[in-house]
This record gives structure tokens, C-alpha cells and sequence, in this order.
């Protein structure tokens, strides 16, 4: 195989594991727990807070940092609000 090929290959590699960076962030997925579910273990009861308080930040900036990815953001945490309320 030519340097050119593994190059190819390593290229196509990182490629397909691109971050999803509004549904599931490599940087959050480090160890075997997801970061969130070990906020939601800590957090218990107030974790609804914490998905609250998450949505309004992505919606309060998104016109200033992070445009459409932040509305994404904060409708993924006004999706997992209304699943933890309403479906728990």
C-alpha cells in the first residue's frame, strides 16, 4: 500500500467519525457513560432543571456564537426536557 493510500484511508477513517456536534459530541462520549446521563445521575430530580437552563442558553446566544447549530442545541435539549417530564 502507498503512503498516498493509507493517507486516503486514514483520511476516510476520521472522515466517518466526524463529530455530531449537536446530538452527540465525540468530546462528551470519552469514557463508558455519557456525559449527560452522569449529570442526570448526579443531578436526579433537578436534572429537568439543568435541560432548562441549557435550551434557554443555546436560544439566548444563538444570534451571537453558534447560529442554526445552537437552535439545533437548544431544540435537542427541549426534546430530552419533554422526554425526562413527560416520558420518564
Amino acid at each position: 500500500m502507498s503512503i498516498m493510500d493509507e493517507l486516503d484511508e486514514t483520511v476516510n477513517r476520521i472522515t466517518n467519525k466526524i463529530d455530531d456536534m449537536v446530538n452527540s459530541p465525540a468530546h462528551y462520549n470519552q469514557g463508558e457513560i455519557e456525559c449527560i446521563d452522569a449529570i442526570k445521575a448526579v443531578l436526579g430530580e433537578n436534572f429537568e432543571y439543568y435541560l432548562h437552563g441549557n435550551a434557554l442558553k443555546y436560544l439566548w446566544r444563538f444570534r451571537y456564537k453558534g447560529g442554526i447549530q445552537d437552535l439545533e442545541k437548544c431544540e435537542w435539549y427541549l426534546k430530552r426536557l419533554m422526554e425526562e417530564t413527560y416520558h420518564p
